[in-house]
């Protein structure tokens, strides 16, 4: 079949490296289908572009894939539009965490004709073939689709246990050139990125998280370095963005992989998403050896009852150690704190400030976010359940318009009280971010005029 797979616009000069269509895009060329891939997110095509691909080309199959959001919710529904209104129009397939949460809402908005839930890459396979075999798509486990009016949903796809089997994604399809231009904290302007998926999954539950598939599948170190190996070696990367949800998912899991790296003699720079309790000194000493730069962390509240009632199966004690533990080895920590859970105060806010403030080393520019109740998370079922939120379309459609903005108020404030103490909160550590660029740029200048620095090449921006 010939299929064509639709990385959209998300209105970055660079873009992120859609990993979730080219893994699907492998499986499918390893299946024998033809396959292109729309980069709207390079290009950056009007929908009607891809309305006049459409009616000029004649494609058997076309797949869109989201994640939640507001902005993806939008751009889902023009594409949609662009799909459904061309002359040929394949065969189209809405796939990610956008629609899966609600996949009868997502059918009747987008008409697309099937939604796949969850791990995509068999589920893909088996529904091309019932495809090609015209057999009935009840057939297919999986996905959710109407039939004469009426929702169905079968059940659903088994995962792959062993990750390792998938292939790897077809990176010759897309411009990676393009990609590896992205910039991720403490990386040179001369150096090139590609994101590496580790694993699939986490153990954890945070109320505020929406999971597609239950726990955590890591790949073996093994498979990773060969991966990381092809993509030095074929496209000159040098930094690699560990994009999983938790590369840290264990002391073990992390020990092992960074004994791999150092032993495989991987000499490449690199990053990941981790776990405050798992940020121990001698862990981060060894992550710091194999190459590690920089540890994004979701510490989410310095308000010890509200990580209690968000399930973060975190201590403030446990944040406060992990973060100078980090900072100590050499690496640089990433912050993520968001306000707004179940039971937070304008105080919680001001430990969060307060926190930032002072461990803070700038590698990053961060503010913090209103919590959002995404469909599918345990709190967009306790935000319907307390009369908060009415159902999908009200999230999306009113609620939901901004991520910067609240959509659902789980506290005691106003809504104006709300965004009053965020906006005076993110006006401190925004403030503190630019004191902070100015203070580094003064410094490059004494080296530059004082020390008569050779090395100097002008006052870039990336």
């Amino acid at each position: 079949m010939r299929i064509l797979l639709v990385a959209y616009d998300n209105d970055s000069y660079v873009s992120w490296f859609p990993q979730g269509l080219a893994y699907i895009a492998s499986a499918c060329l390893k299946a024998g289908h033809e396959v292109e891939i729309y980069n709207q997110d390079v290009y950056h095509w009007p929908e009607a572009h891809l309305t006049d691909l459409l009616n000029r080309e004649h494609y058997d199959f076309i797949g869109v894939s989201a994640c939640g959001g507001y902005y993806q919710y939008r751009k889902v529904l023009k594409i949609s539009e662009a799909i459904n209104s061309s002359k040929h129009r394949p065969f189209y397939v809405l796939g990610g965490h956008l629609g899966a949460p609600e996949p009868g809402y997502f059918l009747k908005k987008t008409s697309a004709d099937v939604i796949v839930i969850g791990e995509g890459e068999i589920t893909a396979m088996n529904l091309l073939e019932s495809l090609e075999r015209k057999r009935p798509l009840n057939s297919v486990n999986g996905i959710a689709f109407l039939e004469n009016g009426e929702f169905v949903q079968t059940p659903r796809q088994s995962l792959i246990e062993d990750i390792d089997e998938i292939p790897f994604p077809a990176w010759k399809l897309f411009p990676i050139d393009h990609y590896a231009l992205i910039r991720m904290p403490r990386i040179k302007n001369s150096e090139r990125c590609m994101p590496v998926l580790s694993g699939r999954g986490c153990h954890f539950r945070c109320n505020f998280c929406y999971r597609m598939d239950e726990g955590f599948r890591g790949r073996s170190p093994e498979s990773i370095v060969e991966e990381v190996r092809i993509l030095k070696k074929d496209y000159a990367i040098s930094y690699i963005t560990f994009s999983d949800e938790l590369l840290m998912s264990s002391t073990q899991r992390t020990v092992e992989l960074c004994e791999s790296f150092i032993r495989n003699k991987l000499d490449i720079k690199w990053d990941c998403n981790g776990r405050l309790n798992y940020a121990k000194s001698d862990v981060l000493r060894l992550m710091k050896e194999a190459g590690c730069v920089f540890i994004n962390y979701g510490i989410e509240s310095m308000d010890e009852q509200a990580l209690r009632n968000m399930n973060k199966a975190l201590t403030v004690k446990q944040i406060v150690n992990g973060i100078e533990s980090t900072l100590a080895a050499g690496i640089s920590p990433g912050f993520n704190i968001i306000f707004g859970n179940i039971g937070e105060t304008a105080e919680s806010l001001r430990l969060g400030v307060e926190f930032l403030l002072k461990y803070d080393d700038h590698s990053q520019m961060r503010t913090i976010r209103p919590v959002t109740p995404y469909p599918g998370s345990p709190l967009y079922y306790y935000a319907i359940e307390k009369g908060l939120l009415k159902d999908c379309e009200s999230f999306y459609e009113q609620k939901h318009v901004n991520s910067d903005l609240l959509s659902v108020n789980f506290t005691d404030l106003s809504d104006d009280e709300f965004h009053q103490v965020l906006y005076q909160a993110n006006q401190k550590l925004l403030l503190n971010y630019y004191s902070a660029q100015i203070e580094k740029t003064n410094e490059v200048l004494h080296q530059l005029y004082i020390e008569k620095d050779p090395l100097f090449r002008g006052f870039r921006q990336t």
